[in-house]
């Protein structure tokens, strides 16, 4: 586990993994506002290959206002990213860590609202 997120292997195919990935978080109450293909990005703007690697932003909508509502600046670190990537014939799914993020910032509120979306967010790659 790396500090900031986790991570789980799954040994299905990416584009599935990726097609499936909006129900499960939407069973989490989360929906994707953004979805960023790094592979793309970076062939157009620089016209290298790289992987097949995506960033969903998920959003919880009544988390996200509770947090905005106990930091107005909390803003600089939402949507919760969830990224998608292939390696040695894997996929691979991770999400932020909320409870690291929220930490450095000292507000009990935010704290208990990290873990809460903390959860959710292991539930989801737990059902993966």
């Amino acid at each position: 586990m790396i500090s900031y997120g986790f991570t789980k292997e799954v040994n299905e195919r990416f584009e599935k993994v990726l097609e499936d990935l909006p129900a499960k978080l939407e069973k989490e109450g989360f929906g994707v506002i953004s979805k960023i293909d790094i592979g793309q990005k970076l062939r157009e703007k620089l016209g290298v290959e790289f992987r097949k690697y995506v960033i969903l932003g998920a959003c919880n909508p009544p988390l996200a206002l509770k947090a905005l509502s106990a930091e107005e600046n909390i803003g600089l670190m939402l949507p919760c990213n969830v990224i998608v990537y292939e390696k040695a014939g894997k996929t691979v799914v991770g999400t932020i860590r909320p409870s690291a993020m929220m930490s450095m910032i000292g507000n009990a509120t935010l704290s208990e609202i990290a873990t809460i979306v903390e959860e959710k967010l292991k539930r989801v790659l737990d059902s993966l």
